[in-house]
């Protein structure tokens, strides 16, 4: 449960959450992307409730990574363009190029054709969730949510995934949840989130705001998000 939450992000800004396992970051955002809303308070996208928007056109502002990438059971190609259904072979290579995952998917037999299985079970963690930065970039929406994105891949893959990243995350707004603070280091601000209460760290200067930002409003246990998030 989150309780007093007020939050001002300008489009544009990269925000880390930081807390502990159960502290309420999962809930933060699934009350930016409406899986529930809250019992009080607002959230608000560039000035409008979210609960005014229709609830794909709000989904549709985000992109996410999560820790555990979710795969069908059916191509590669397939799983990436789940993200933009009427997206081109071409706009999913490209997508795939950028989440450096192109490489490992063409030294397969059966390149894009290749079925991952049920859940993804026959790629690495690491081949997952390039799948799932490829879905990002397709997608191209200007929210971005990062959650613990990292976590089940080695040294190596992690520095070619947070290079990728970084192209992802320019001009967006981008929310990044973290168990260490450095993995934040390219954050505009870091808040953290103990036992549902809201405290802002020290972080990096601000950047110029570009795309959309969210806004909370004394929001308890539910809030709801936008491209100026407030």
């Amino acid at each position: 449960v989150l309780d007093d939450v007020h939050l001002d992000i300008p489009a544009g800004t990269r925000v880390g959450i930081v807390g502990r396992t159960g502290s309420g970051k999962t809930t933060l955002i699934s009350l930016l992307t409406r899986f529930f809303d809250p019992t009080s308070g607002t959230i608000l996208l560039d000035g409008r409730d979210v609960r005014r928007y229709r609830i794909d056109d709000l989904r549709q502002q985000f992109s996410m990574v999560m820790q555990d990438a979710v795969l069908f059971s059916a191509s590669i190609g397939d799983n990436i363009a789940y993200a933009r259904p009427n997206a081109s072979h071409d706009d999913v290579v490209k997508a795939a190029k950028a989440a450096e995952a192109h490489d490992f998917i063409t030294q397969m037999a059966d390149g894009y054709e290749t079925l991952v299985g049920e859940r993804g079970l026959r790629l690495s963690g690491g081949e997952r969730q390039r799948i799932s930065l490829a879905r990002a970039f397709l997608r191209d929406a200007p929210i971005v949510i990062l959650d613990e994105p990292t976590s089940a891949v080695d040294t190596l893959t992690e520095k070619e995934i947070m290079a990728a990243f970084s192209r992802l995350m320019a001009n967006r707004t981008v929310f990044m949840i973290a168990h260490r603070l450095s993995t934040l280091d390219d954050c505009d601000e870091v808040i953290r989130i103990d036992h549902g209460r809201v405290s802002r760290l020290d972080g990096p200067p601000g950047r110029q705001p570009h795309n959309k930002g969210i806004q909370t409003e004394d929001a308890p246990a539910g809030a709801h998000p936008g491209r100026h998030v407030h």
